[in-house]
């Protein structure tokens, strides 16, 4: 009966995940001027620019996002030709200004001097000052330089009359979701209770019998299941997660119909339609639940697994997704109370940090916190607490790996070659995140975008998206499958580097070892997530001093002779030799 009830859901679950997916694929785009002018309102120059090379696109209907954002994609080229050909120099103009300004001295005035509108006149006499007095001897050379100063012009204009990528970006998500039409559009409520109930109700009866199982751990076959074992289901799993990741970040526009979907829930939080990041914290809230009333299942058994789950699912679901948006229903920053800097990497970004104090004496209050967590919060909670106390009872990554990537967490490498690729990976993330908030900070009270010959706002845009983006979301996730569940807490995550340095070198916290009492049957490394070869530490009856070590005491737990302790004391008591054998050799720390 168990098994059939398990079946049941799981079969309940995966029609409604299908259906969720397929939604995407539900409805029409059609594009009207009035939706236009609603959607960049305000954006009178742009919103001229756009409709005078949009008209293969107003009112014309499309079947679906791909082909509705590449009209749009037209759109936007032809509007930008157009402002690159304003500020161009004519191939007549061009050869004319070689012909009369080669083999002496350049002068900007002779040669622009008699450009036919004012503004074009202006933009090439600024963009060109640096030419002005230099002799060409070759008329490459001249070409050469007065094209480049054309592209820069280009570049310029574009930023500021035309639509840079960013803005093309942005510009196309939010046409796409004024344009959708269809079922979902009308039924947003009546959907996202169907699909969203549909699958909540699905995985709830699939880990049901898990109450019926005995206590304790219980491998339940995970080394041969397709889906725990890197096999065609798991890699399939992880291949929806990478794209979905991928989509999220760099092409949301394909998304809409998803997003859609929240708006009701949104509109309730926070007063305003969804974003696509408010679809992913909701999705992101509702794993960590569902998936954490699993681990409360499983853990029945233990006190401390269940305390620390309840705790991941109250931070994530009230500091990581409620507050921020009802701190925005409040004309408030979005502000997550528990996110910390390096790994809350935008803290220090200028428009954060005017935002903050635009917005009087609470606003002071975040930046204060903020900073106050990252210098004394973080040293002192590490040191009675260990770095469990954020990673695996706040932290909503680890509160992700810890619910919906526990499946995966026997998957994580335990070779000696991972771990120097590990210590390798995160304390370079940390190090490029303290380089790059420096000079973020730099730029902010001198103005100047340049440290140490490094432009910062490229330097932020590189750290987000390598970083931010690939490495923490369609990484950091997507491989739960194929590599375990802490990947980017493992190799990632700049805050986990700082807050194991403190760990290792002074903390009250550590797991340690009764010598003599391992039997080597191999629990401990198999479920340590963070690929730590625990087995290898209780043979000699070491403590586990691994600066990666989260504390999450599932090896405690799955040992089967009490070997392994989670233990707060003095300092000095993790430093004593350990007696272990019959000989009573002593092991140093």
């Amino acid at each position: 009966m168990q098994k059939v009830i398990s079946k049941i859901g799981l079969g309940v679950f995966t029609v409604f995940f299908l259906l969720f997916v397929s939604t995407v694929f539900f409805g029409d785009y059609q594009l009207t001027e009035t939706g236009v002018g609603l959607r960049m309102e305000g954006q009178q120059e742009h919103k001229t620019l756009f409709l005078s090379h949009a008209a293969q696109v107003i009112d014309q209907t499309y079947t679906n996002s791909i082909s509705f954002t590449a009209a749009l994609d037209d759109a936007f080229e032809k509007a930008n030709e157009t402002i690159q050909d304003t500020y161009a120099l004519s191939s007549n103009t061009l050869e004319t200004i070689i012909g009369e300004q080669l083999n002496k001295q350049f002068s900007i005035q002779e040669a622009f001097g008699r450009l036919d509108k004012e503004e074009k006149r202006s933009q090439w006499m600024t963009y060109a000052q640096w030419m002005d007095g230099r002799t060409y001897e070759t008329p490459e050379a001249l070409r050469e330089d007065l094209l480049l100063n054309q592209e820069n012009i280009a570049e310029a204009m574009i930023r500021e009359k035309g639509f840079d990528q960013h803005q093309i970006d942005a510009w196309k998500y939010a046409l796409a979701k004024e344009a959708y039409k269809g079922v979902i559009a009308d039924h947003a409520i009546l959907w996202f209770l169907l699909i969203y109930g549909g699958a909540v109700l699905g995985g709830l009866l699939y880990m049901l019998p898990l109450l019926f199982t005995a206590e304790g751990i219980n491998q339940h076959h995970t080394f041969r299941q397709s889906m725990t074992y890197r096999g065609v289901l798991g890699i399939i799993f992880g291949a929806f997660l990478i794209l979905f990741y991928i989509v999220l970040y760099f092409y949301p526009e394909h998304m809409v119909p998803w997003v859609r979907m929240v708006d009701p829930l949104s509109i309730a939080l926070k007063g305003s339609e969804a974003g696509p990041f408010f679809l992913y914290g909701w999705l992101y809230t509702l794993c960590v639940v569902v998936m954490g009333i699993r681990m409360l299942i499983k853990w029945r058994d233990s006190k401390y697994h269940k305390v620390r789950t309840l705790s991941v699912m109250f931070f994530q679901v009230s500091f990581a997704f409620l507050i921020p948006e009802i701190l925005q229903l409040l004309n408030k920053p979005y502000f997550d109370f528990k996110n910390i800097w390096p790994l809350d990497y935008t803290f220090f970004f200028d428009y954060r940090i005017d935002q903050m104090l635009s917005n009087g004496t609470l606003g002071i209050f975040m930046l204060v916190w903020g900073i106050i967590l990252v210098l004394v919060g973080v040293p002192l909670m590490v040191y009675f607490f260990g770095k469990r106390w954020y990673c695996s009872w706040v932290c909503g990554c680890g509160g992700l790996a810890e619910t919906l990537g526990d499946p995966y967490r026997h998957l994580s490498d335990k070779s000696l070659k991972a771990w120097k690729i590990e210590r390798f990976t995160v304390h370079g993330v940390l190090v490029f995140a303290i380089i790059m908030t420096i000079g973020v900070l730099y730029t902010y009270f001198t103005s100047s975008s340049s440290f140490l010959g490094i432009n910062t706002y490229s330097l932020r845009g590189v750290y987000g998206f390598l970083i931010g983006s690939i490495f923490a979301g369609v990484v950091g996730t997507g491989f739960y499958p194929m590599m375990g569940n802490r990947v980017w807490c493992r190799f990632g995550c700049p805050l986990a580097a700082y807050l194991g340095i403190v760990q290792r070198f002074k903390s009250r916290f550590r797991i340690t070892t009764n010598g003599g009492q391992c039997i080597s049957c191999g629990n401990c490394s198999t479920y340590c997530e963070m690929g730590i070869d625990v087995r290898w530490y209780a043979q000699r009856g070491q403590n586990i001093v691994r600066a990666s070590c989260v504390g999450c005491g599932v090896c405690s737990a799955v040992c089967p002779r009490g070997v392994l302790k989670l233990e707060n004391s003095d300092e000095e008591r993790f430093n004593t030799p350990i007696l272990i054998g019959n000989d009573s050799v002593e092991l140093p720390h």
